[in-house]
């Protein structure tokens, strides 16, 4: 016969978010000039005495003394409460409500609150082991049950001896008091539950670290509201990625680790090993050789607008999802690009340099207004197609081309080859994506194709420009000024030099890579790529995947999500549903999209299911990857 299994379960900052006692400090003092002050001194007798500093005895008599409440406050901390439980306990109700003989909670606080906040989650009052209150004529607290063995130190120890329970005993807590059970030998192992507080002196003593209760779910093998503890998702975010990013993840309950800088191959090769989500930007290259070591990795977020500097083929090939941010600093490289084209017809990068040098130079030599001069956009995607507007707004005569057919916006005009382009404009701004086929794709041609004393910016790729033609150009004065962002090599980080031959040269604004790098650009990047990231982790949606089919998928509701990757050969689909059919499984809804490499399948299953089933469809031939959502 299998054992039974016990799971003595803490109540405050392990059943709730709070501390029951601190927040009814803050009920009964409420109004009181003096209030802060003492819910203070409570909250610090409450840390000491949860970490082992000071006796228990002595922090509960304290505390009590201090609390100065009435029996009329406890409805209202009740209330209060039932909103404070912690998010995994709310998150696994069906657990305590299948398993209420299994789950004791034990608490040095007080039954008169914690039993109406945990039976409304199954737990038996009968299982409740906790404090009373005692109350004057007038309903004021004026102690508590002392014969009680809670109420004096190592209560816990006593009162598990006098239970006498028979079988693997589990302790989940954030106390020292609950790891004494552990530490007099009357428990297997005590798990230190860090979601609400980690008390590291507390946690240096636990068997195992939980930070949500779902871990210690699923290390006993036990059913859970979700497939995966979220604690065990592993996340690396690269190149100084905006603070927003890396609180949305750990909101979610993942392991963030954060570098500011890039790592070159084969720092990530051996940093990516364990990561389940990777957050670049634009100087991380993620190449085949890396994601051979990409042992468990689901998605990687690209939080830039560019994702030329991805294997997205090899990231297919191992079942890999990408997601970028295709809109979210295209204000801000636009901005720019209006800015870098009125200081380049004014002259300005020269007269400020000889401003600095004390030359005082006042001229309308080499100084024009934008109004009716006529830019050419060369690639009219999100980012060419806003600057159009804009700089439509401000008076210029908007000309573009694209390879791809688009609509004109405004007034702008459409050119049917670059140099009907190149040989019209004042100002050539380039805008192409990062595609390999756009390397070199502006050289010694297409700069001789230009109108003479015309102006230049690149703020798109480094390698889609001939650069050494360029600073030619510049130097002879055939390009009147130029502005460039980007450039075939960059520093992996701020401690790096940038050397390029472009340094040095007249009327020429050299930014290091920052079109997108304005606080508002950065904070929208941060938002928009791990909500993707979340999502796809949380649900299979797949919708706005730079490399992977498509698919926005309903809320999944009473069921089980299988998603199963393979190989785009014929016959998977049959397979899949020829597995569930042996094993009569219904199946609730099922979605399939595909592209040239990859098959990606959706399938909505009822609850029920043997695990026999996943298995199988983990067999399947040209199977890449299956993950079970709940």
């Amino acid at each position: 016969m299998k054992r039974k299994k016990y799971f003595i379960i803490d109540f405050d900052s392990t059943f709730t978010k709070v501390e029951a006692l601190d927040e009814l400090c803050e009920i009964a003092l409420a109004g009181r000039p003096d209030k802060d002050t003492i819910v203070g001194k409570v909250r610090d007798i409450t840390d000491k005495a949860m970490e082992g500093s000071i006796s228990f005895a002595d922090a509960l008599e304290q505390r009590v003394n201090l609390l100065d409440a009435n029996e009329s406050h406890l409805p209202l901390l009740v209330n209060k409460l039932k909103t404070k439980v912690s998010d995994s306990i709310v998150r696994n109700e069906a657990f305590f409500r299948q398993n209420g003989d299994d789950v004791i909670i034990m608490s040095n606080g007080f039954k008169d609150f914690i039993v109406p906040i945990v039976t409304e989650y199954g737990v038996l009052e009968s299982n409740v082991y906790a404090n009373s209150f005692t109350f004057d004529a007038d309903g004021n607290i004026n102690g508590f049950d002392r014969n009680n063995p809670l109420a004096g130190d190592n209560g816990k120890v006593k009162l598990m001896k006098e239970l006498k329970l028979d079988g693997d005993i589990f302790v989940i807590g954030d106390g020292y008091t609950d790891y004494q059970i552990r530490e007099a030998g009357l428990a297997n192992q005590f798990y230190a539950f860090t979601e609400n507080v980690n008390r590291e002196q507390v946690a240096s003593k636990a068997d195992h670290i939980a930070p949500s209760f779902d871990e210690v779910l699923y290390v006993n093998k036990l059913p859970m509201a979700i497939s995966y503890p979220k604690n065990r998702i592993n996340v690396l975010l690269l190149e100084n990625i905006h603070e927003k990013g890396r609180d949305i993840f750990v909101r979610e309950g993942y392991q963030v680790e954060t570098v500011s800088s890039a790592m070159d191959e084969d720092e990530l090769c051996e940093a990516i090993k364990d990561v389940s989500i990777l957050g670049i930007r634009s100087k991380t290259n993620l190449t085949k050789k890396v994601l051979e070591n990409a042992n468990r990795l689901m998605a990687v977020g690209a939080f830039c607008i560019g994702t030329n500097q991805i294997d997205l083929e090899a990231c297919l090939d191992k079942g890999i999802t990408v997601f970028n941010a295709p809109f979210s600093n295209t204000r801000s490289v636009v901005e720019l690009a209006i800015g870098e084209i009125i200081m380049l017809l004014r002259n300005l990068p020269d007269k400020m340099a000889a401003m600095h040098k004390g030359s005082w130079d006042k001229s309308a030599k080499d100084s024009y207004e934008v109004r009716g001069k006529k830019l050419g956009i060369v690639g009219y995607g999100n980012i060419g197609s806003q600057l159009s507007v804009l700089a439509e707004s401000m008076g210029m005569d908007v000309y573009y081309y694209d390879m791809v057919e688009k609509l004109a916006l405004g007034n702008a005009t459409k050119c049917y080859s670059l140099n009907e382009l190149l040989s019209t404009v004042d100002i050539v701004s380039l805008h192409v994506d990062g595609r390999i086929e756009n390397k070199m794709v502006f050289g010694k041609e297409e700069f001789d194709q230009m109108k003479e004393g015309a102006y230049f910016l690149n703020l798109s790729r480094g390698f889609v420009v001939d650069i050494p033609y360029l600073v030619e150009k510049l130097k002879s004065g055939s390009i009147k000024g130029a502005g460039v962002d980007v450039f075939p090599k960059e520093p992996k980080s701020n401690n790096e030099e940038f050397e390029s031959e472009l340094r040095n040269l007249p009327n020429l604004i050299l930014t290091p890579h920052i079109g997108g790098s304005t606080l508002e650009a950065q904070e929208n990047i941060a938002d928009f790529v791990p909500s993707k990231i979340i999502e796809y982790v949380n649900t299979g949606n797949t919708f706005n995947s730079v490399n992977f089919p498509n698919l926005q998928l309903p809320k999944l509701t009473n069921a089980h999500r299988l998603l199963h990757i393979h190989k785009n050969v014929s016959g998977v689909m049959a397979k899949i549903n020829s597995v569930l059919a042996k094993h009569e499984i219904n199946i609730v809804g099922q979605y399939l999209k595909t592209n040239e490499q990859v098959g990606y399948v959706i399938t909505d299953i009822d609850k029920k299911y043997h695990r026999d089933v996943i298995k199988d469809l983990k067999a399947i031939e040209n199977t890449i990857k299956f993950r079970i959502l709940y």
